[in-house]
């Protein structure tokens, strides 16, 4: 495999099953892959950027393929400067398509040399996202087969700190 350098960029608030397949699938494809934590303004997260990053580096901790960074400036610079030309986006559903297509133009426009790869996770994760996690945690449920278990414990501690349930209601066997 030639060695080539995928950036993957995201929100990733909290990781979930589905953004880990996304990166193994990557890892398939490319001989380094750089999560990309994004520090968007125009979100409120419930993590910070900082502790996004601690949760995936603590996930692939043992895989030298991934990197975690984080970013708050256009993806096309990043990219260049970290000689990185290509960009995972993961599509779940058709209604992904239309969204991840204009950015994918919208980066290539910013410079010719980027393409994007769309990877689509495995089916059992086509439904999940961070804000359906977010918000089972948020009323008490229990994340366990939607997240790994340090990004679990992790949620119910950010919960409880806010006051609310985290989990409380349905414990896992």
């Amino acid at each position: 495999m030639p060695h080539r350098t995928a950036i993957y960029p995201g929100t990733f608030d909290p990781i979930t099953f589905g953004h880990i397949d996304v990166i193994r699938r990557a890892t398939a494809l490319f001989s380094k892959v750089i999560v990309l934590v994004a520090r968007n303004t125009s979100k409120t997260p419930l993590f910070t950027a900082d502790e996004r990053v601690a949760m995936i580096n603590r996930i692939f901790r043992s895989n030298k393929q991934v990197r975690v960074d984080s970013f708050d400036q256009l993806l096309a610079a990043y990219a260049r400067r970290h000689n990185a030309f290509v960009i995972i986006r993961g599509l779940r559903a058709i209604s992904d398509f239309e969204y991840e297509f204009q950015m994918a133009l919208t980066n290539r426009k910013m410079d010719r040399k980027i393409d994007t790869v769309f990877l689509m996770p495995d089916e059992r994760y086509t439904y999940l996202n961070s804000s359906i996690v977010r918000e089972i945690a948020r009323v008490g449920g229990d994340v366990a087969d939607f997240v790994p278990a340090s990004v679990r414990r992790r949620l119910i501690t950010k919960m409880k700190r806010q006051g609310r349930k985290a989990g409380s209601t349905i414990k896992r066997k």
